[in-house]
């Protein structure tokens, strides 16, 4: 028999954790001897490294509480459950830990190869750095926040960057950054964009976010922020389009 202090240390978890398990009923409280300390024997010991490596697997105390009294064909179905989660959760640290390597060598974020091809693709083309560097924040924003949809949006705009006519107005969009807000040309412009829009995409719906998400207003707002006449030009787009 032990007392709480070597079992804490045999089985490498603290006292302050093997008194939590008594108190949430997970490790049964063993009688105390004569001087009036808790005394554990090897079941003890066994039962508490399976309630810490449950735990350690990202179980909930109370799940585990629940698997005391399960049978061993319920208990065994739970370790595979448990185990499929935490490959899902292993997978996504992998994840993650790839882009902190990202971070790491420098780069903001991991992109598809064929978003950089593009990046370098509109540069090519002759848009400005500045809008290069843009397009790259915003697919950035857009591949971590919706990944799902994120492919198909991109190709529709690659798609569209692929026409040479499409590729001029985005030119012009471009260069109408340094325009004051009121010129002349950005009305133009505003409509030939609209009539582009309408002639690729007809009375259908444009491809976009779930119509929940705020990313792709906190995109056009940043759009917006770098340039009165962009800001302008936005306005005249969405009110011929009755957006």
């Amino acid at each position: 028999m032990i007392t709480i202090g070597q079992l804490a240390r045999y089985v490498r978890v603290s006292t302050k954790t093997i008194r939590v398990y008594h108190d949430k009923g997970l490790l049964p409280e063993p009688d105390r001897d004569a001087s009036g300390y808790r005394r554990y024997g090897a079941d003890d010991a066994i039962h508490l490294v399976k309630i810490r490596t449950l735990a350690e697997a990202g179980v909930p105390l109370a799940r585990i509480r629940e698997l005391r009294s399960a049978t061993d064909e319920e208990f065994q179905q739970a370790l595979h459950e448990i185990d499929d989660a935490l490959s899902v959760r292993i997978a996504g640290l992998r994840a993650t830990q790839g882009r902190l390597r990202q971070l790491a060598a420098g780069h903001q974020a991991p992109l598809p190869d064929a978003v950089g091809d593009y990046l370098e693709d509109l540069a090519r083309w002759g848009f400005t750095p500045r809008w290069v560097d843009l397009q790259r924040d915003l697919w950035i924003l857009v591949f971590a926040t919706h990944p799902e949809r994120a492919t198909v949006l991109f190709r529709d705009q690659a798609g569209i960057l692929s026409s040479p006519a499409l590729r001029q107005l985005f030119l012009a969009y471009d260069q109408a950054h340094d325009l004051d807000a009121d010129d002349s040309r950005i009305e133009g412009l505003a409509h030939r964009i609209v009539d582009a829009t309408r002639e690729r995409y007809g009375p259908g719906t444009l491809p976009t976010l779930d119509a929940a998400s705020e990313i792709p207003a906190l995109i056009q707002g940043t759009v917006n922020a770098a340039s009165p006449a962009w800001q302008s030009l936005d306005r005249l787009i969405r009110a011929q389009l009755g957006g």
